[in-house]
């Protein structure tokens, strides 16, 4: 696909800091948009990164229809640059889309689109361990009126960002009871902008009270878990590792996929299944439940050090380098920087003449 690029002028990059990178802290110097109109995508373009012309009446901004991926792009010992597995998040998105009433986007242009933004700004893609440049598509209604309508207009744009670790250490959680995320037959497996805006009260009340995440709870009864706030939430029971299977109410994270891969190549038994509140509860007090962790794709691997049920702290045994997500969270990245055979096409090279 030709894609048209206008250069900026002067490039931000000498004003990030790569060694203290955060994430989402930086936007790179270039954006790339595509509109949605007479029934067809137009052909995108790669502009300098800024504001985007708009009025208050489009109706993403007061109906919702709003659904981004994310993403990570890599540099591998050779030099080269791949994406994680665009293939499997494309089709994430196009179950997103199908939900909101959203038109479909191509395997063609989803994937050129963001072959061409890493090109130009491939500079901008970290080195250091643990690091990755971050790529956020997301689709929005750009129609402009105030029916209650599905929007006839979209605007595709990707974004690109440098980033470290989503979180620094490991993690404090708190088991939700009360608020709901998603419920079944909702929109919780898709990735639409309102499941993260609905979640903020119940995640700041958390944050106060000294958590960095909730673990979601069933909407029914809040006996079973689905996810933690930013990632899909994974745990190791008597060396079984287990993890709430897919419903209409947990999103399909790639990671969460790969993860469950990589553990059956490492001969690990697993498990998808609905684990209940109360099976954490006795796994702490038998001492059967050893590990537990989120995956995602900002997150990665994430370890788990407190869950906190009913008002009270059960802590999880420190991992080590022999602790099951310490090893899957290595073959992973070996995998995506080519020290190790990527035997499932999962990296996806960016050509960049």
């Amino acid at each position: 696909m030709n894609i048209s690029v206008e250069r900026i002028k002067q490039s931000k990059i000498s004003s990030v800091d790569f060694k203290n990178l955060g994430f989402g802290n930086y936007i790179s110097d270039h954006m790339l948009v595509a509109n949605y109109k007479n029934s067809q995508w137009q052909q995108p373009q790669i502009t300098p990164f800024g504001e985007i012309p708009m009025t208050p009446a489009i109706l993403s901004l007061h109906y919702g229809q709003s659904v981004f991926e994310g993403m990570k792009a890599f540099k591998n010992i050779k030099g080269e640059v791949s994406i994680f597995r665009p293939q499997r998040h494309h089709q994430r998105l196009l179950r997103s889309l199908e939900r909101m009433c959203m038109p479909a986007i191509s395997e063609a242009l989803f994937i050129d689109s963001l072959c061409a933004l890493i090109a130009a700004d491939v500079s901008w893609i970290p080195d250091t361990e643990g690091s990755a440049l971050y790529l956020r598509p997301v689709i929005f209604a750009t129609e402009s009126r105030l029916g209650v309508k599905i929007s006839d207009e979209y605007k595709f744009v990707v974004l690109t960002s440098p980033v470290g670790p989503y979180f620094a250490k490991p993690v404090r959680v708190k088991v939700e009871e009360q608020y709901v995320r998603a419920a079944e037959g909702g929109t919780g497996f898709a990735k639409c902008a309102g499941n993260y805006g609905g979640a903020f009260y119940p995640a700041e009340q958390a944050r106060q009270a000294g958590f960095d995440q909730v673990l979601w709870t069933d909407a029914k009864e809040h006996k079973y878990i689905d996810e933690s706030g930013a990632m899909n939430v994974m745990f190791v029971f008597d060396g079984k590792l287990v993890t709430p299977q897919l419903s209409s109410s947990i999103l399909d994270g790639v990671t969460r996929s790969s993860i469950l891969t990589l553990a059956y190549d490492m001969g690990i038994p697993k498990e998808e299944r609905k684990v209940s509140v109360a099976e954490l509860k006795a796994g702490f007090e038998n001492g059967k439940l050893t590990e537990a962790f989120g995956v995602g794709t900002a997150a990665v691997v994430s370890t788990i050090a407190t869950i906190n049920i009913s008002g009270k702290d059960y802590s999880l045994p420190t991992d080590t380098n022999s602790s099951f997500q310490q090893r899957v969270k290595k073959k992973l990245n070996d995998i995506r920087m080519g020290n190790e055979p990527d035997i499932h096409n999962w990296n996806y090279n960016v050509p960049l003449q």
